[in-house]
């Protein structure tokens, strides 16, 4: 549990370049350009590539575009690029059987490869009738697997949140459940037909979801004896640090329990953005191979799909499952709970929570000491509504744990030295929970980084992964490098967010684009963050096209959605209220929905 090592995979052949097994964890990206373009598509898988892409997917919506996969093959390997290409279908399996003899590998999505459109209606099925569904998907789906077989094709198995099928919605509901019982239809019949080049992705832009129903996914395989390899993503993560920590938060969390064998990052930019975000995710991980064995016990009640929160009690505005803090050494674009000076004491009442060094410290409301293992009797003796204690996990042995137990208004900050912060840190908390300690614990990670991209993917990757889990009840992030305090402020509620724990902004469901948008995605995020950007407790999802666009804007409140070229359709929840709009008025329309539904206040 503690311990990094990869998750056992078969090996499944993808043209030259075999994923799972001993393989490293491989590298994707997709393009946006339209498929029918081919000298705009091999420039961007070219693009992709040279940036370190193990695979380039491109979508084919129809026939043609299959057929032209072809074109851009034979273009990339003239100009002596060898790159597996991946088809990427969708509601059209008369394209996934083209697409299968013109590239390495073929997309499919079980919500859509033979079902009906979703309609988002609630069916009765008898076992007879659904057993006939099965029998319809099966008579549908086993001529594909005959032609990857006769192409040498491999098949990925790529269940999305967005897209479950009405049937699977009505029989499981919207539900972790439903999403892994979607991919294991489609499993069992690759499996009784002895097809093994499968590649398995079940993606949700909820991090909670996408992560629980991979562990429930891993679960389901090992009891059927299967496994397949996992390509890992977060759907619609956005841009920007948004997007970075989100997929950090969620693919991170599945890499440090070794599960991943190719990843995604999907951001609303330029798709060769997508791969070095996506090496400095996979290096941070794999670095741990081997590392020095962490030691720990597991307590009685813990599910590996569900950890469950450790019970804690309140210390002012800290644990007794309160919202989650923020510590902080400078306010940002947002305001930590807490804002640690060192030594610093103010002179005065400070306008907010304020941390000092305890040999500094002086009582005062409002502003609380930060101890060491070193000052057990200073903590003991203090006055302090609020005493915070910092801890690395190599000296949280029980005696200490216990000790500090006793002072009620105690809360631990933890720290970790240890090439896997993530592992170490649980074993810790683990220590507490089966020692029935109940103080708070807060988590501090330290790095040394000047580029804010690597900052924000080991943050989220390690906080991300502690958080998602409920194993703290709040963080720190802290670093010695360039980056600005005020950004570790931000990237820290930016975790809590993309860990579904604490919103403090808006949030944006937004997909990367791909051919089959027919407007300027990144731009059109622009305008919208421009306009709803103080709308904090709102989510917004702006999609590219339908396929995943409705269902991944279930729990969003409102939705702006491409329907045609540079036609947009709004949606309430999943109601659609109005269609077919000019892109040029979109946003507009936008804020009047909003508006309508009493949603709108001014910046």
């Amino acid at each position: 549990m503690y311990n990094y090592r990869r998750r056992h995979t078969i090996e499944v052949n993808i043209g030259t370049t075999p994923i799972g097994g001993n393989n490293n964890i491989r590298i994707q990206s997709m393009t946006n350009t339209s498929t029918l373009d081919t000298p705009g598509s091999v420039e961007q898988c070219i693009a992709i590539i040279e940036a370190g892409a193990h695979y380039v997917r491109l979508t084919a919506q129809g026939v043609r575009e299959a057929e032209n996969l072809a074109n851009i093959r034979q273009e990339l390997r003239e100009r002596g690029y060898t790159t597996p290409l991946v088809a990427d279908i969708h509601f059209n399996p008369h394209a996934a059987d083209v697409a299968a003899c013109n590239v390495e590998k073929v997309r499919i999505n079980p919500g859509n490869f033979v079902d009906r459109i979703k309609t988002f209606q609630q069916y009765n099925y008898t076992n007879e009738e659904y057993a006939i569904e099965l029998q319809r998907i099966r008579e549908r789906f086993i001529p594909f697997i005959n032609i990857c077989k006769e192409h040498h094709t491999a098949i990925r198995i790529g269940v999305n949140h967005g897209s479950l099928s009405d049937r699977i919605m009505s029989r499981y509901g919207d539900t972790p459940q439903g999403m892994v019982e979607s991919c294991m239809e489609f499993l069992r019949i690759c499996h009784d037909e002895n097809f093994n080049d499968v590649v398995i992705s079940i993606k949700a832009s909820n991090t909670v979801v996408m992560v629980e129903t991979v562990r429930r996914l891993v679960v389901a395989m090992d009891a059927e004896d299967m496994h397949y390899p996992l390509h890992l993503g977060v759907t619609e993560a956005g841009d920007s640090e948004d997007g970075r920590i989100k997929s950090a938060v969620g693919i991170g969390t599945l890499l440090a329990q070794g599960i991943g064998d190719t990843i995604r990052v999907s951001l609303s930019e330029d798709p060769q953005n997508e791969v070095p975000v996506a090496y400095k995710l996979v290096d941070y991980i794999t670095a741990r191979d081997g590392h020095e064995p962490i030691n720990g016990t597991l307590p009685n009640d813990y599910s590996f799909i569900q950890p469950k929160q450790r019970t804690t009690h309140a210390c002012g505005i800290v644990g007794g499952r309160q919202t989650p803090i923020v510590i902080g050494t400078a306010i940002g674009k947002l305001t930590p709970d807490f804002i640690y000076v060192g030594g610093n004491a103010p002179a005065q009442q400070p306008s907010i929570n304020t941390i000092v060094d305890s040999i500094a410290y002086k009582p005062m409301t409002g502003v609380y000491p930060l101890f060491n293992t070193s000052q057990l009797n200073e903590i003991e003796l203090s006055e302090a509504t609020i005493r915070f204690i910092e801890i690395d996990c190599s000296e949280a042995n029980l005696e200490i744990l216990r000790r500090i137990a006793k002072v009620e208004q105690a809360v631990v900050i933890l720290t970790s030295r240890h090439i896997n912060p993530v592992g170490e840190c649980q074993s810790v908390v683990h220590l507490m929970q089966n020692a029935g300690i109940t103080t708070p614990v807060v988590f501090k990670a330290c790095y040394q980084e000047d580029c804010p991209e690597d900052l924000q993917v080991k943050s989220g990757a390690d906080l991300g992964a502690l958080m998602l889990d409920h194993y703290g009840e709040g963080v720190w992030v802290e670093n010695k490098g360039a980056i600005a305090p005020a950004d570790c402020t931000d990237y820290a509620f930016a975790i809590l967010q993309a860990a579904r724990l604490r919103t403090s902004k808006t949030e944006y469901i937004s997909c990367p684009s791909c051919g089959r948008t027919l407007f300027n995605l990144q731009q059109t995020i622009a305008r919208v963050k421009a306009a709803t950007a103080h709308l904090k407790e709102l989510k917004i999802g702006i999609m590219g096209c339908i396929v995943n666009g409705p269902g991944e804007m279930a729990d969003a409140d409102y939705g702006y959605v491409g329907c045609g070229p540079r036609r947009i359709a709004l949606y309430k929840g999943k109601t659609c209220i109005e269609r077919n709009i000019p892109e040029d008025e979109a946003v507009e329309h936008l804020i009047k929905l909003i508006k309508e539904n009493g949603d709108w206040h001014e910046a």
